[in-house]
């Protein structure tokens, strides 16, 4: 991701705390290659936990970087509608308006 991609508070704790955050990317990284997975597939279950846990900001960024990936906006949509009866629809209807926001940005 290129340095005018980051959102603003990303890239304000990424001129403040620099080392923090690459060491965070670095882990990013790390556990990408440490399995089989292919790349649209991780991304897409850390998509599904970020709406898990209720981040918007994470969802942005896992949907922005599932769509790098290769993933479709349907393949997006479905990877959260199945959180559905684990996590409730109120929280997969916010990740989807979420999830949306990017997709529509990169529409445009």
């Amino acid at each position: 991701m290129s340095e005018t991609k980051y959102p603003p508070w990303y890239a304000h704790l990424k001129a403040k705390h620099g080392a923090y955050v690459q060491a965070l990317e670095q882990l990013g990284e790390a556990v990408r290659r440490e399995g089989p997975l292919p790349e649209k597939i991780a991304n897409l279950i850390q998509l599904a936990a970020a709406a898990a846990i209720r981040s918007e900001g994470s969802v942005h960024s896992h949907t922005r970087r599932a769509l790098q990936a290769g993933a479709t906006p349907e393949e997006i949509t479905h990877a959260l509608i199945l959180l559905t009866s684990t996590i409730g629809f109120p929280t997969v209807s916010a990740a989807l308006s979420w999830a949306y926001e990017v997709i529509d940005k990169e529409k445009a």
